[in-house]
């Protein structure tokens, strides 16, 4: 599929394609099951609450999209408490995953998904079309938050919410310079942080981090009012597969953040 789409979109498509079979067992996991779980340490929604009080429950038969939507198991988590979701993704193999696990599971699912194959820096669908616009990991990690904030924001309607995950600030700033292990010594400079560029040679990838200020700053010139900063903290005796993450770290320091804001 010919999309518009900027440098770095071009080369995290190409990143994800070669990646996404690593992600295809978790994503089954996750298909198979109505439990919500967030990041990397798989920690439950009653515990993280990123839903608020009512949980995922709240958003039965609401309008959902998901932007960046890897193998869409967060879409599917909404579809099966009853919302119409789109899910969005820019890479053709994650997509391909995601259309098959949704084969698979569709019978179980209270309300819909439609993938639609897009950058979140430029999706082709109208304004206000969605109650929420939610990123794990997606286009809040791999899209420039000044193109894919101002898009989450048109796409919302007001009082809309828009909920992400993302590396904690200070986690990325610990990372060594390989992006293969987190220290307890600072790396790099929070000014100026912004597209990220790890030198492990085997990968050929942009992320997007921002300092807590400029978050504020870039949600709040869209009309997307920041209601609450989750710093998550790794339970007990929590495992991952991700290398690059410290369990005894992240006990101390979030590893991981979420932000909630809010369409005004």
């Amino acid at each position: 599929m010919e999309m518009d789409m900027t440098e770095h979109a071009t080369r995290n498509r190409a990143q994800w394609n070669e990646w996404a079979a690593n992600y295809a067992a978790s994503a089954e996991r996750n298909w198979a099951t109505a439990d919500v779980t967030w990041g990397i340490w798989d920690i439950p929604e009653r515990d993280a609450q990123l839903f608020g009080a009512g949980g995922i429950g709240r958003w039965a038969g609401c309008d959902a999209i998901e932007l960046g939507c890897g193998a869409g198991y967060v879409s599917s988590w909404l579809a099966r408490a009853g919302a119409a979701v789109t899910a969005v993704d820019i890479s053709d193999a994650q997509l391909a995953t995601a259309r098959r696990l949704h084969g698979l599971h569709e019978s179980e699912l209270a309300g819909s998904i439609e993938f639609l194959q897009a950058s979140a820096e430029s999706v082709p669908l109208p304004d206000a079309s969605f109650d929420l616009a939610i990123s794990e990991y997606g286009a809040c990690l791999w899209c420039d938050p000044a193109l894919w904030v101002p898009e989450a924001a048109r796409l919302l309607r007001p009082g809309g919410e828009l909920v992400f995950l993302t590396n904690g600030l200070l986690q990325v700033l610990c990372m060594d310079d390989d992006g293969l292990r987190t220290t307890r010594e600072l790396h790099r400079p929070l000014f100026g942080l912004h597209a990220q560029e790890w030198t492990d040679e085997r990968e050929d990838c942009v992320e997007f981090h921002l300092p807590h200020g400029e978050w504020i700053r870039v949600l709040g010139e869209h009309g997307l009012q920041v209601e609450r900063l989750v710093e998550l903290r790794a339970p007990v005796g929590a495992t991952t597969r991700f290398e690059y993450a410290d369990a005894d770290w992240s006990r101390s320091w979030p590893c991981e953040e979420a932000w909630v804001a809010r369409r005004t």
